[in-house]
């Protein structure tokens, strides 16, 4: 069997056999919808498919955006053989015969695109595989992937290639597909005379958050329901209930070791820092109810509160590990409210990044500056040979002074004068900073401690 097969029309087989979504795969780019950014008029994308110079790309965007219709359009536009790749089902040997194929079509004056869906999932030799036949353009490379292509695709090969990034649809794009896949006789349902009210459609289009296919599965799955529960195949309308039992729970996109997770818990680290606990709560909802392990929220709302409060508010530390502690004793889904409740304390809290900044500045001294001895005066005696090279000699003991401040230097020589700690006047760090003009104060008139004076005499 040749390697070449033709472009799936969509509509391939008896009529509905094959999924809705497959069967309402746009076949051009006036049935696409979406992306405007990169397909509408004048826009890069759509400018290079015109002039046939598409060359090798990439396209980064969540589930169900158009990615590989995307793929399918460029080939039959651009009259290519178009081949598509699983990256979770294809080796090493299936890419070089397919290449070699390509190769042989090419001196044919055949063109060939190659599509690897998921092609984060490809390791670095299969990817490695592709280089020499994309640089010397015997195949366009058009590869699909959920995941940041700066971290999941090798630097050769995305030096050779154009990236593309896609957008989730609007709920107002999502309705028009469905509208469209409700009144297609020949791909869609207009044969079954389904009647859905634009609310309904609507409210698919929110639960599916985005993704074109899976708000083409709940309609299916949703007409399905209607019909069985009616027992007619024509002209039923979808109704409420329909639609709940369809959706059953929504779908929320989140990948616990990609993309996703770090742009959610960067929001919701955001959202604490700019004290709005509203965001925080909605972040945080959003990485709980779509499975993230809450040991984990928990940690990085430990480092929040020792990040971007610190000492303005020493209790937000003791608030989070105590909501780590619920979640141990609780388990899920009760503790979600003490997660909720330490992600509230800590947007409302007073912020300061001073403990943060000073341990930077501490690192960068430990890094860059000769590691000298702990001062004598500093340093434990408890042996006589130690107190004869001088231990502990010279060390004054604050409680023999009246305000408790020794004028007593506590830092390296060449780090004498360093101050690190520059607290604000947010919260308790007024109070620190007032302490601290105060602390001076006494160092500067400190006078010498009178036990160690009558020690001497």
């Amino acid at each position: 069997m040749s390697l070449f097969q033709s472009i799936p029309s969509g509509d391939a087989g008896p009529r509905g056999k094959s999924p809705l979504a497959d069967r309402m795969r746009p076949r051009t780019l006036e049935e696409f919808v979406g992306q405007d950014h990169l397909v509408g008029p004048g826009k890069p994308l759509q400018v290079q498919i015109e002039r046939d110079d598409t060359g090798s790309l990439i396209f980064w965007g969540p589930p169900g955006t158009g990615k590989t219709t995307l793929a399918q359009i460029i080939a039959r536009m651009t009259k290519a053989e178009f081949i598509e790749f699983s990256a979770v089902l294809s080796g090493i040997k299936e890419i070089k015969q397919v290449m070699v194929d390509a190769e042989r079509a090419r001196q044919y004056g055949t063109r060939t695109i190659v599509f690897v869906d998921e092609i984060h999932r490809f390791n670095k030799a299969q990817q490695d595989a592709f280089l020499p036949y994309v640089e010397k353009g015997s195949i366009r490379l058009i590869g699909a992937t959920t995941e940041n292509p700066s971290f999941e695709v090798i630097s050769a090969l995305l030096s050779r290639v154009r990236v593309y990034v896609l957008k989730p649809l609007t709920e107002d794009q999502i309705v028009l597909l469905l509208r469209r896949a409700l009144q297609d006789e020949e791909r869609g349902l207009d044969a079954m005379k389904m009647c859905a009210s634009d609310n309904i459609l609507k409210k698919i289009a929110t639960y599916a958050s985005g993704d074109a296919r899976s708000a083409y599965n709940v309609l299916e799955v949703a007409v399905a329901l209607a019909t069985e529960r009616t027992g007619a195949k024509t002209g039923v309308e979808i109704s409420e209930d329909v639609i709940s039992d369809a959706l059953q729970r929504r779908t929320l996109l989140y990948d616990k070791s990609g993309e996703e997770h770090y742009n959610l818990i960067s929001a919701l680290h955001k959202s604490v820092r700019n004290s709005d606990p509203d965001a925080a709560l909605y972040w945080l909802g959003r990485m709980l109810e779509a499975g993230e392990d809450p040991l984990y929220v928990a940690r990085r709302l430990v480092r929040m509160a020792v990040e971007d409060i610190g000492m303005a508010d020493p209790q937000a530390l003791p608030q989070c590990l105590a909501a780590k502690d619920a979640v141990d004793f609780l388990g899920m889904p009760e503790a979600n409210l003490a997660l909720a409740q330490a992600a509230v304390y800590l947007s409302v809290a007073p912020k300061s990044n001073a403990l943060y900044t000073a341990y930077g500045e501490v690192q960068q001294d430990v890094e860059r500056t000769v590691a000298e001895p702990v001062p004598l005066h500093l340093r434990n005696a408890p042996t006589g040979l130690m107190k004869g090279l001088g231990y502990g000699s010279g060390y004054q003991y604050a409680h023999d002074y009246e305000d408790k401040v020794a004028d007593m230097q506590c830092l390296p020589d060449n780090l004498r004068d360093r101050v690190y700690y520059h607290p604000t006047n947010e919260g308790l760090e007024k109070r620190i900073r007032e302490r601290l003009a105060e602390i001076r104060r006494l160092k500067d008139s400190a006078i010498p401690n009178p036990k160690e004076f009558e020690k001497e005499s």
